[in-house]
């Protein structure tokens, strides 16, 4: 498992995935910073031309836990691309290289390539929300938001946290589209598809149950008289662990000779 580890994670750094993530989740971060920076100076914001004469952030008050329930809500929508990026790379990659015959070729089960892939790709996406957090907590301080403090920090951080641990658990379907499909095109397909799924569930009113509304639901996107339902926590924690093993045994029985 060290090895595995170890060779996973060298794939990653000398790749160009680690830069693209970082500027993608730096750009969220930003993104934050802006629309908090609107919320605290309108006027300003309008006469810079930030802020159009209808347009208006009702929902986004100039405070440290609205502010922090926004990188959630980042984590949460744009996490899902950066994070399922992250996965279908890790998994895709080997089909698009022709470099999967060669890994299964090594002395190493494949249940434990499977899960180094895994682990990495959560280790990595760990550390881009830490950094989306440490990036935002820094723009929010230069920002100059009122009441900040170590409470209030620590609340912004879990729930962060949560949603992107969230996020991961439900990202695993990538890594079970790009090895069914053997390359990047089904997983991409199968990530709008989710993407597009939650949204209208959620619009239905069945988010709270849904596993892929989750996420979102639990960062406060719809407000926080609408949170997910321990069943739909339980959902989450469903699908991890039917894509890890469902991955893990069609590496170990699928026909890899076409």
């Amino acid at each position: 498992m060290s090895a595995a580890l170890h060779i996973e994670w060298i794939k990653l750094v000398r790749s160009r995935l680690w830069w693209i993530t970082v500027l993608a989740i730096t750009v969220g971060a930003a993104a934050g910073g802006l629309f908090m920076f609107i919320s605290l100076h309108p006027l300003k914001a309008r006469d810079l031309g930030l802020l159009g004469a209808k347009a208006q952030l009702a929902t986004l008050e100039p405070t440290w836990p609205s502010y922090y329930g926004l990188l959630a809500q980042t984590v949460a929508i744009g996490g899902f691309l950066i994070f399922g990026m992250v996965v279908l790379w890790m998994f895709g990659r080997e089909f698009a290289d022709h470099t999967a015959k060669d890994l299964l070729a090594l002395p190493t089960s494949r249940t434990t390539i499977v899960i180094a892939k895994f682990a990495i790709a959560a280790a990595w996406c760990l550390v881009l929300t830490i950094f989306l957090f440490t990036l935002g907590t820094a723009l929010g301080t230069v920002l100059g938001i009122p009441g900040f403090g170590l409470r209030v920090c620590a609340s912004g951080a879990g729930r962060v946290v949560a949603t992107a641990a969230l996020t991961m658990a439900l990202v695993t379907v990538l890594g079970l589209a790009a090895s069914i499909g053997r390359g990047y095109l089904a997983a991409v397909g199968v990530l709008f598809a989710v993407l597009f799924t939650a949204q209208i569930v959620a619009a239905l009113g069945y988010g709270p149950w849904f596993a892929f509304s989750v996420p979102a639901m639990h960062a406060g996107i719809t407000g926080d008289q609408d949170r997910p339902t321990a069943f739909g926590y339980a959902t989450v924690a469903l699908v991890a662990g039917i894509c890890v093993s469902a991955t893990a045994r069609w590496w170990q029985r699928a026909d890899h000779a076409n």
